[in-house]
């Protein structure tokens, strides 16, 4: 974007549409194709329909999708012309969608045909007008998901009609567009349990992208697969306004992104980039790569010499690169912490991932590196022309709070103005909550949650999470949680059932030997873990947590849950 001019998504837009005019934009996998200049005009088309149907600057208009190409052509839509989107996450409950569009008080939404249900029995009284967000037609009120289906039989006559009458409209002269209008209220679903509405501008999100861009680049050359929701905005800074910004493609998959979806999809995109959060490449890697490199006792010798173990790594990194489509130049990493061994091995296997952190009060990213330079267990450097300091550090570690000032910073929370006060300091500097330190090259390392950190018997601070990624390294662990129950440490662990299993029907083991054999598993899990603990943070006992974690979007497990 040119510096003078102002950093809004209409900006944006009208730079692509310019620049990369007949470039693909956005596509399902199997679906046709939308250029940059379709992408522009049918934005202006849904932006004149929305003025059609009374929305105006200022005014929240929802977006509750899975990934598709419309979701990004409803929220420039509405951006542009300056109402605020409000991006909701599919995987909400529905007593939490209701909330959201009662609290942001949106006029209109954009849905998907799999939500309509949960909106179904919704009385709103600013809610004024549902668009599905297929065929952007409107869905009148009280529709019962019986009755849409045949609403979208319809969809694309409704829509002519809607287009046709909103382009005759002559439009009064709208308010001008400025940087620093919020763009976006984004409600989180973090691991405390508690929704906030997070308010961000267009600056926020463009000074984020562009700074992000300095430390990786991207071209109208590559290809993007996103498999995050847009409505994170993790995925959608990094995953979609990145792209938009350089011309590249990027393609949406219509199925949850497991194995065996996922494989055909990659060897026909062969994706360029994409976005993970941890729990996506650590399955990989205990699934497919970990058995193999532990498959006899010779091999499990061999990965206890360097050299060897790097060969070794390299060979099976090619095979994940094969997996991916064999064009990936960046593989972003975000949301948690990576297991250290996983990253050993992506690190050593020259595999092209690169591991970022933020909030989405920061628009998100605070810290990140490119896949040329990472630095082991590190989330990277802090982007350009954003300030980080470490509060209150410890004399010895040089832990402590991380606080942010930059120009990718929130306003506040929506209608929130308590809280709002207490994540900023007196000078304006933003609290993460996070506890980290800098290196002397400026890499900042996150070490745990501040809310998380368990005092020991003599004041001792333990960190839950580096006592998780001890657990997290072992194979047969998928992944765990430590809390403090009567004062001991206590750890959940889900366990790795899918290579368990082979166990137990190989020794053609009982229900009764099976409990017994998980037990004994648990307990040398404990032993192990504790030899390489400090005294004071030592596991007293282990809870076997027979289903997966319930997690939050960017697959962070919701503690609350498991610790009350």
């Amino acid at each position: 974007m040119e510096k003078n001019k102002q950093k809004t998504f209409k900006n944006v837009l009208q730079n692509s549409v310019l620049q990369y005019g007949s470039n693909i934009a956005l596509s399902m996998v199997d679906g046709e194709p939308i250029t940059y200049r379709q992408f522009g005009k049918k934005v202006d088309i849904i932006s004149k329909i929305l003025q059609k149907r009374g929305i105006v600057k200022g005014d929240k208009v929802a977006i509750l999708s899975e990934n598709k190409p419309q979701w990004g052509i409803a929220y420039f839509a509405i951006t542009t012309l300056g109402a605020v989107a409000v991006p909701i996450l599919p995987d909400f409950h529905a007593n939490e969608i209701r909330h959201i569009l009662r609290h942001s008080e949106a006029k209109a939404i954009f849905i998907s045909q799999d939500q309509y249900n949960k909106l179904e029995d919704v009385e709103l009284e600013s809610l004024s007008t549902i668009f599905h967000i297929d065929d952007f037609s409107i869905i009148p009120p009280n529709t019962t998901t019986d009755k849409l289906k045949e609403i979208i039989k319809e969809g694309e006559v409704e829509f002519a009609k809607l287009r046709d009458s909103a382009m005759k409209l002559l439009y009064p002269t709208q308010s001008y567009l400025k940087e620093d209008d919020i763009a976006s209220i984004i409600y989180t679903s973090g691991t405390t349990g508690h929704s906030k509405g997070v308010e961000l501008t267009h600056k926020n999100f463009i000074f984020d992208a562009e700074a992000t861009l300095q430390i990786q680049k991207v071209t109208e050359d590559d290809r993007l697969l996103s498999i995050l929701p847009l409505s994170h905005s993790y995925e959608f800074t990094i995953g979609f306004l990145i792209p938009v910004i350089r011309g590249a493609s990027i393609y949406y998959i219509d199925k949850p992104p497991v194995a065996r979806v996922l494989l055909p999809v990659l060897q026909k995109i062969k994706p360029t980039m994409m976005m993970t959060v941890p729990l996506v490449i650590e399955k990989i890697y205990k699934v497919r790569i970990a058995p193999q490199l532990s498959k006899s006792g010779l091999i499990r010798q061999l990965m206890k010499v360097p050299a060897v173990r790097k060969k070794l790594h390299r060979v099976a990194a090619k095979k994940v690169m094969k997996f991916f489509g064999g064009e990936m130049k960046f593989f972003g990493i975000g949301g948690a912490g990576l297991i250290g061994d996983v990253e050993k091995f992506l690190r050593e296997g020259k595999f092209p991932y690169a591991i970022g952190y933020g909030l989405t009060e920061t628009s998100p990213l605070i810290a990140g590196s490119g896949a040329h330079n990472t630095r082991f267990r590190s989330t990277g450097i802090v982007i350009p022309d954003v300030d980080v300091i470490i509060n209150n550090p410890d004399e010895k570690t040089g832990e402590g709070e991380i606080w942010v000032k930059g120009a990718n910073v929130m306003k506040g929370y929506y209608k929130d103005p308590e809280r709002t006060k207490e994540v900023f300091s007196e000078d304006g500097w933003l609290k993460t909550g996070d506890l980290g330190y800098m290196d002397k090259d400026g890499y900042l390392y996150i070490i745990g949650r501040l809310k998380n950190v368990i005092v020991g018997p003599s004041g001792e601070n333990i960190y839950p999470e580096e006592i998780e990624s001890q657990l997290n390294q072992y194979d047969n662990v998928l992944e765990s949680l430590i809390f403090q129950e009567n004062r001991q440490i206590v750890a959940r662990v889900h366990l790795n059932y899918e290579e368990s299993d082979k166990e137990f029907k190989h020794k053609k083991m009982t229900e009764t030997q099976i409990a017994k054999r998980i037990e004994e598993m648990l307990e040398e899990l404990r032993n192990n873990v504790n030899s390489k603990m400090s005294s004071f943070s030592r596991i007293f006992r282990m809870i076997e947590q027979t289903e997966p974690f319930e997690k939050t979007p960017t697959k962070k497990i919701k503690r609350y849950l498991y610790t009350n």
